[in-house]
């Protein structure tokens, strides 16, 4: 066996032939880890003098870019509580995922206290803003723009205070999204209400990460910069967040194409 029967055996496997369908990366790619495997078992045990698939490597999966909708389906999405505390709560979650771009698990992992929302507390040209707990528990401060802002402090006035006293106890929890029972809202909780709210709206495929994917493309395609949509989003590398940047590039195509007289022959 040598280096070029393993790699024309993963070339047979991405091509196929007329009695096989062509694999896709992922699959040709995990055929292509067997074989590696059993040579370097074959090398370490001594039945092969050496290794011809070490250097073969599975191929690399294409890039799946991120899935963000438009602006008028998120308005929907937003747009789509119904009545009762529980609406204002789930309408504030929804405000505050696609307006900071944030995790779910950092969402729901909020205090009351991490949140700057009062004017008193702020100068009046600075916006409100939140304190997110990322992955490592690294921690980053994310201006809330003023639907957010309006629709957290309808929750914190009109809604919280009734879901805070159904627990019973003499002291509150001090998470900002509470549930039925007063408790902190679980990211299954928040799930679900996103879920219900994508439903009302008509809206297919809706997650908190396609908020926060939503929430990138839209800033970069109104013009921010790629290493503060980084820092906002929380990333370690821009390398991460100029995924996005693939997203818009589709966006640029299409204004060239209606816009540029020989774009088009």
């Amino acid at each position: 066996m040598t280096t070029e029967d393993v790699a024309d055996f993963l070339a047979g496997l991405r091509e196929g032939d007329c009695d096989h369908p062509p694999l896709a990366a992922s699959s040709a790619g995990r055929a292509v880890v067997a074989v590696r495997g059993l040579h370097s078992f074959a090398l370490s045990e001594g039945l092969a003098s050496s290794d011809p698939a070490r250097i073969v490597r599975p191929p690399a999966p294409p890039r799946r870019l991120p899935k963000a909708i438009s602006i008028p389906d998120v308005e929907r999405l937003l747009a789509a509580a119904e009545a009762g505390a529980a609406a204002l709560r789930d309408r504030s979650l929804l405000e505050l995922l696609y307006g900071t771009g944030a995790r779910i698990s950092e969402a729901v992992g909020l205090d009351v206290d991490d949140l700057q929302l009062s004017s008193e507390s702020r100068s009046a040209a600075m916006p409100a803003t939140v304190r997110l707990s990322g992955k490592g528990g690294k921690q980053r401060v994310v201006p809330v723009g003023r639907f957010a802002r309006e629709a957290i402090e309808a929750y914190l006035i009109r809604a919280r205070p009734a879901l805070a006293a159904a627990t019973g106890r003499a002291v509150a929890s001090p998470a900002l999204f509470l549930n039925a029972r007063g408790g902190r809202l679980t990211r299954q909780g928040a799930w679900g209400a996103l879920r219900a709210a994508a439903a009302r709206a008509g809206l297919a495929e809706v997650s908190p990460h396609v908020l926060r994917h939503s929430f990138a493309t839209h800033l970069l395609d109104g013009g921010a910069d790629v290493r503060v949509v980084q820092e906002l989003l929380g990333h370690a590398s821009v390398t991460t967040t100029q995924v996005y940047t693939l997203v818009t590039v589709d966006k640029l195509r299409e204004v060239y194409a209606a816009a540029h007289p020989r774009a088009l022959g």
